[in-house]
């Protein structure tokens, strides 16, 4: 219990097991160091995350213990980081909950809010998982496919690479081929190409009407995916490179004197602003992001109550 300072040190997992805001953990494990000794910092770090994560308690499966929980960035592409820069820093957060299961990947707002989108890694579906620096590198078995979650938090760093050691990657060919979605209402695994849930129907947004938005409205793509700061710094570029394109034209039209330079590259920038906002709102769109904001979870059979 918290505030004792005497913990039992043995590195055995999933001996003791409570709930902290109704999630089931490993006490033991969870406000451990990399030794497997009991720290009241860790405590007090540990339990500032699981607030966070509070939403989680439909998604825990029977038996399920959560051993650890940190901040960190979800993979990158190289797509993902045309046209954004650093600011993908700040886009791609997420907490990691590492359970004696799985690992839950919580895509999250700049200040760690949970948007409504959660994805799952099966220890079983895992060739291997390590931690590399403060990367947690997982390679999937199936298909041979690499993923990296990058600036996992520091302090956690030496932790999770002892506690991978004590997971066991047991082979079934049942086990998915990759990270999964999971339904926000019902839990449900989502199959990568639907945009309906099988469990409960509640309906994602689309890449067609992201498309079409990012291409045709200031920042549209980007406001569908509920992507507002972005949105509103890709409408105001639109709006003013659109700007300078009609006075140049209307200038050139009426024989007053222009700047050649910007007739010819303002259009090209305002074409690849939206080539660029076009292509990010269809990479938003894979974290399956429900088409209502507020959500109630009805929990799935195999989940505990």
């Amino acid at each position: 219990m918290a505030g004792n300072k005497k913990r039992p040190s043995s590195g055995t997992i999933g001996i003791v097991q409570q709930k902290i805001f109704g999630l089931p953990v490993d006490r033991k494990v969870l406000f451990s160091n990399h030794k497997n000794a009991y720290k009241k910092k860790i405590e007090k770090r540990q339990r500032k995350l699981i607030i966070k994560i509070s939403f989680l308690k439909p998604f825990i499966r029977n038996n399920e213990k959560v051993l650890c929980v940190t901040t960190g960035h979800t993979p990158v592409t190289i797509l993902e980081k045309l046209g954004i820069g650093w600011l993908f820093i700040y886009l791609k957060r997420c907490l990691l909950i590492f359970t004696d299961q799985r690992v839950l990947s919580i895509p999250t707002t700049p200040v760690y809010k949970y948007r409504n989108t959660i994805t799952e890694i099966l220890y079983g579906s895992c060739r291997s998982i390590r931690m590399k620096g403060r990367s947690l590198i997982i390679e999937y078995k199936k298909t041979g496919a690499v993923e990296k979650f990058f600036s996992l938090a520091g302090k956690e760093k030496k932790k999770i690479t002892n506690l991978l050691k004590n997971i066991t990657l047991m082979s079934d060919e049942n086990w998915a081929e990759k990270r999964t979605n999971l339904c926000p209402r019902c839990c449900t695994p989502l199959a990568e190409k639907t945009r309906t849930c099988e469990g409960c129907e509640l309906k994602f947004k689309t890449k067609p009407i992201a498309s079409v938005l990012a291409a045709f409205l200031p920042g549209g793509g980007y406001f569908y995916v509920r992507q507002y700061f972005l949105g509103a710094i890709s409408a105001l570029l639109e709006i003013a490179l659109f700007s300078v394109v009609v006075i140049e034209i209307n200038n050139f039209s009426n024989g007053i004197q222009t700047g050649y330079l910007w007739l010819i590259a303002a259009p090209l920038l305002l074409i690849l602003e939206k080539i660029v906002a076009v292509i990010h709102a269809q990479i938003f769109i894979e974290d399956f992001i429900p088409n209502q904001e507020k959500i109630t979870v009805v929990q799935a059979k195999n989940y505990a109550n």
